[in-house]
């Protein structure tokens, strides 16, 4: 088969570019279409495809400022000429799921998450306090005209997969189709566990409204906890402000130290709603347990102790891997605290990761390929 990869952007080692790298050692030989290219920001496994670009790539300011050409990204991802290729793959969490494939090839959409900027999301990108005012007016338009490109293009997929049944739910809400789901890759061999714990609670994320560090570091200068923060971002400088002398913020770390942080923390923090969410499967492939937001994919990796509605919908006895509260508040995310502290007896590092590697890279690789190649069958590629 000739076939044509589509992600939406190249600008950094996110949970969507590790799938691509997959995607890429499936198809060797494949060509890569993408909106944008930051030339070294992705692994050299991605850099070495033949890289396509769109017009994006031309315009001013485009590495940092290219999240404001959001409206011309329709326009963009649609003037790729895909004539003659076979198999069309796309990992989408903005617009890759649009591309125009030639009628006989088969299009296959990896769904992130439906443009979370337009949909669920939207007051948390575009709310007062979150946006300008000439930039809350504009996208009163600009949205409109999105979501329905978002609705209709999704026609041109004959197959949708979503990487949890939490975004195949949302798939079905907002484009009334049906989605397979297929578990992200998650690198769990490179962690390992730790024979001596230090004293502090980790985060993980970028600095990003929706990721409710916010809640976290408020829960933490109440607790008076140590509590060691990894990322960076937009949110940064009011986040910074925002915390105690117990709160450390690290940056991003290399892959080593990360390693390293996870395996000696005493729980990990995770109070956003995720997709997916690699991070706390991460943890849990380091044998410590995760504090997590019980709402969105943490249901479908994290078991948690105090009993949640994750155990009860997969009907699974395992033994607890974390625990959950189920307000985003600063008080709910305290009272979890509290709970781990006093069953911290109760998780056993061996059982937790052994509960991470079912979301291994090595299965993941399996799945898919399996998938696109009885779909591929299906339609006599």
């Amino acid at each position: 088969m000739k076939v044509a990869l589509i992600h939406d952007w190249l600008t950094g080692m996110r949970g969507g570019e590790k799938v691509l790298e997959v995607f890429c050692e499936l198809f060797p030989d494949a060509d890569l279409f993408t909106l944008l290219h930051i030339k070294g920001s992705v692994s050299k496994l991605i850099e070495n495809r033949n890289i396509k670009t769109s017009f994006i790539q031309k315009l001013p300011f485009v590495e940092k400022k290219y999240r404001h050409f959001l409206p011309l990204f329709p326009s963009a991802i649609e003037q790729f000429d895909l004539g003659g290729y076979d198999l069309i793959l796309s990992s989408s969490h903005c617009v890759a799921k649009g591309i125009i494939p030639s009628p006989d090839a088969v299009s296959i959409s990896y769904v992130h998450t439906p443009m979370r900027y337009i949909w669920d999301m939207y007051y948390d990108y575009f709310g007062r306090g979150r946006a300008g005012a000439l930039t809350r007016f504009a996208m009163l338009f600009v949205a409109d005209y999105l979501r329905k490109w978002d609705v209709n293009s999704t026609n041109r997929c004959d197959y949708l997969i979503a990487n949890s049944k939490h975004v195949a739910s949302r798939i079905k809400r907002y484009y009334n189709r049906d989605a397979d789901v297929i578990y992200p890759p998650v690198e769990t061999k490179r962690f390992n566990i730790s024979n001596a714990l230090a004293d502090y609670f980790l985060i993980v994320s970028a600095f990003v409204p929706y990721k409710r560090i916010d809640i976290a570091i408020e829960a933490f200068n109440k607790l008076s906890l140590p509590l060691k923060i990894v990322g960076t971002g937009q949110d940064e400088k009011r986040l910074k402000g925002l915390a105690g002398k117990n709160i450390e913020f690290l940056g991003w770390r290399n892959e080593d130290e990360l390693v390293e942080l996870y395996s000696k923390c005493k729980a990990l923090i995770f109070p956003g709603e995720e997709d997916f969410g690699i991070v706390p499967v991460e943890a849990m492939a380091s044998g410590r347990p995760v504090i997590a937001y019980g709402k969105g994919g943490a249901l479908e990796t994290v078991m948690p102790l105090n009993q949640g509605i994750g155990v009860r919908e997969q009907g699974l006895e395992e033994k607890p891997t974390g625990v959950f509260f189920y307000e985003q508040t600063s008080e709910a995310l305290r009272d979890a605290v509290h709970i781990f502290e006093k069953n911290s007896d109760k998780f056993d590092s061996e059982a937790i990761r052994s509960h991470a590697l079912k979301f291994d890279r090595k299965i993941f690789k399996e799945n898919i390929s399996g998938y696109i190649a009885e779909k591929c069958r299906s339609l006599k590629v």
